[in-house]
């Protein structure tokens, strides 16, 4: 399973690096939106498979897809677009329970709508970060790290050190691996952050870079749990097995979906 998770590993990031780092903003933003379909398509199936509930499928998958189309509209009026397509989703989903006469249930619309929020909105801060933070295409990386650097130290210090169980959410967490996870964050981040002031002439403060290194550590951690607690919710183990030692998109991503929107509020503090 090691072996596995490490060549998905160096398969994965070439793949993420060409993408972040040669994309334009179009096509970011296409490649964030296939994650978010596959992730949205996982996220679904582990309820509808379970009998948990039956999401309407098709409005997540498009509000996914309007992640293609992020940057052709205008800055000034992403949020608002947002903002109005939201209660939208939400009253066509209302329409939906209604016109099924309760065959679609509140619980069906629930997840549905929470499906968009957690997967879909939480991962357009990806591409706005990149796009529309000052020197984004830099900032962005903070948030790949963070995660990288905390769930690769999570799982070397709980498998070795590992021996006070932390919760029962995720039977393999302990407390060992969590600060270890959290200390491993914070060293990439400050290892991109000496990087981004030698390299990139950036003048990020180091104090800041450990601040901002722990809250998104704790953020992804924080996410990992939350897409525990839905697997275990459904009683499933992964989402699915398209990454071999990974699980499915959703595992890959679970704390990169947490790390995303909490980075959009503090990555600006490290740019003067």
């Amino acid at each position: 399973m090691n072996i596995k998770r490490f060549i998905s590993g160096m398969v994965l990031f070439p793949i993420v690096a060409v993408i972040i780092i040669l994309g334009n903003e179009y096509v970011v933003d296409i490649a964030v939106s296939f994650v978010a379909m596959m992730s949205l398509h996982e996220f679904y199936k582990a309820f509808r498979t379970s009998g948990k509930a039956k999401p309407i499928e098709w409005m997540g998958y498009f509000a996914a897809a309007l992640i293609c189309i992020i940057h052709i509209v205008p800055m000034y009026m992403v949020l608002r677009t947002i903002g109005i397509l939201l209660p939208i989703s939400m009253l066509v989903l209302f329409a939906y329970v209604i016109a099924t006469n309760g065959k679609t249930t509140i619980q069906d619309i629930a997840i549905t709508f929470f499906g968009i929020f957690y997967v879909v909105v939480f991962l357009l801060f990806i591409p706005v970060i990149r796009e529309d933070l000052k020197e984004g295409k830099i900032l962005i990386w903070f948030v790949f790290f963070s995660a990288w650097g905390t769930d690769i130290f999570a799982y070397l210090i709980g498998k070795n050190f590992g021996k006070h169980h932390f919760t029962e959410i995720s039977p393999n967490k302990t407390i060992e691996g969590c600060i270890g996870g959290t200390l491993g964050g914070v060293i990439a981040v400050i290892i991109y952050g000496l990087v981004c002031n030698f390299v990139f002439h950036t003048q990020m403060n180091y104090i800041l870079l450990v601040l901002v290194g722990v809250l998104l550590s704790l953020s992804g951690q924080l996410g990992d749990l939350a897409a525990s607690a839905v697997k275990r919710y459904t009683e499933v183990k992964d989402f699915s097995n398209l990454i071999p030692g990974h699980g499915g998109m959703m595992d890959r991503i679970d704390s990169i979906i947490f790390i995303a929107p909490f980075a959009y509020f503090l990555l600006p503090m490290l740019i003067r």
